[in-house]
């Protein structure tokens, strides 16, 4: 593969494109089946087999399947010993090689929370059980956030700088906010951009004793919501200097346009009320893409259907934005933490390719302190030119990428437009 390297920048900043895109989450296996997913509205949450959840009020989550999983990356001595999110990685790594066999990346940037965390539980209660340890080995070895990364990497021959982002649930889309300003800078010109976090107990325990987690339907920004249910999964993207993947005859499947990060600094868990961060994040994210607040035809908000982001998030939405379709698709499949930015990036994707709204399910009841446009239950086609995508971590961490359709279409006016 292509070494390294920096090119020089240029006064007029590179426009950035999307050439080939990898996923694996609940809504399924690659872009086909993720499309079909999102078209259908599909409910992929349910509940949770990969542990005991007996203790637990919430007792669901969006899975990814174990026999699938693991059928699909080959059965061999070194895929036996690799974590899931490795699994994960390679599953949509696979995919982006496939579409752009010669895609030669200089630089990786992926954006994770959990790593193999799964693996450090194994090893804790086997060390405080002073049992057998003679798996520590890999145990330890696939615990980094790394590990997944180099081992989907390895696994196509593939050995460039590797950067893990690791801000809560922005990752992903820092990650990929990252990626797209390292090419628009013209310091490099392929890069490799996305997320994973595969289902861990301690963290599943974690979110459920802080009460964030659900008993009941996951229901962003309906006024009976009453927490997230968690996910996982993994996508990547593979971005690329627009002259230079048009001068080598890539299709282009979308191009970024903007990003913008902001941090609250208000509190651990919960987000500054007026939603000030959120806001910050999205302003950011117009002015790095030198276009208006009309200009946007669809959000995917973070929408983790807890009361306080959802809050938050809405204000910032109505403050900005004049009656623009917004949903939360991880009512159909959890909130996969590190991986969520970089899924819901796809989905957008998608939205774009095959001008369609995605749906925000489970919604009954819109909250009337939250004035929103939610796509509520079912997909619907529409013009989609430009959409934004939002995550807002804990700590007050906070980030929105912009993506436009390529090439755009003519826009129809929506009511509301000046």
């Amino acid at each position: 593969m292509a070494q390294s390297g920096e090119q020089k920048s240029t006064n007029k900043p590179a426009r950035v494109a999307v050439t080939a895109a990898g996923v694996v989450s609940p809504l399924g296996f690659g872009l086909s089946e993720t499309l079909d997913s999102l078209r259908n509205a599909r409910d992929c949450v349910t509940p949770v087999t990969r542990f005991s959840v007996a203790q637990c009020r919430c007792k669901t989550a969006g899975q990814i399947a174990d026999v699938r999983l693991l059928a699909r990356c080959g059965e061999t001595p070194r895929s036996g010993r690799l974590h899931r999110a490795s699994h994960m990685m390679i599953e949509a790594l696979q995919e982006v090689i496939t579409q752009q066999p010669q895609f030669e990346p200089e630089l990786t940037v992926i954006g994770a929370t959990s790593g193999g965390m799964s693996y450090g539980e194994r090893y804790y209660r086997s060390l405080q059980q002073a049992g057998d340890l003679w798996r520590a080995p890999t145990w330890i070895a696939n615990y980094p956030a790394q590990k997944p990364v180099l081992d989907a990497q390895a696994a196509f021959g593939i050995s460039t700088p590797c950067e893990v982002i690791a801000n809560a649930c922005a990752s992903g889309t820092n990650a990929i906010g990252h990626a797209f300003e390292c090419v628009r800078s013209g310091r490099y010109q392929r890069v490799l951009a996305g997320g994973y976090d595969a289902l861990a107990e301690m963290v599943f325990v974690g979110f459920d004793s802080l009460q964030a987690s659900t008993p009941e339907k996951c229901r962003p920004f309906d006024r009976h919501r009453s927490g997230m249910v968690l996910g996982e999964g993994a996508a990547i993207l593979a971005l690329e200097n627009l002259d230079h993947a048009r001068q080598r005859g890539a299709p282009v499947l979308a191009e970024i346009i903007g990003y913008g990060i902001s941090t609250d600094n208000f509190h651990i868990t919960q987000p500054e009320p007026s939603g000030i961060g959120a806001r910050q994040a999205m302003e950011r994210a117009l002015e790095s893409a030198h276009i208006c607040a009309g200009e946007i035809d669809y959000i995917n908000a973070h929408g983790t259907a807890t009361a306080f982001n959802d809050a938050a998030e809405g204000k910032a939405i109505s403050a900005l934005f004049n009656g623009v379709p917004v949903s939360s698709t991880k009512s159909m499949m959890g909130h996969s933490l590190g991986a969520a930015g970089a899924i819901e990036a796809v989905v957008c994707l998608l939205a774009l390719q095959h001008q369609f709204l995605p749906a925000n399910i489970n919604f009954t009841t819109p909250d009337d302190d939250v004035d929103l446009n939610i796509v509520a239950n079912e997909a619907r086609p529409a013009v989609v030119n430009t959409t934004l995508s939002n995550s807002f971590g804990f700590g007050g961490t906070n980030a929105s990428v912009l993506m436009r359709k390529f090439p755009p279409s003519p826009r129809l006016p929506r009511i509301g437009d000046a």
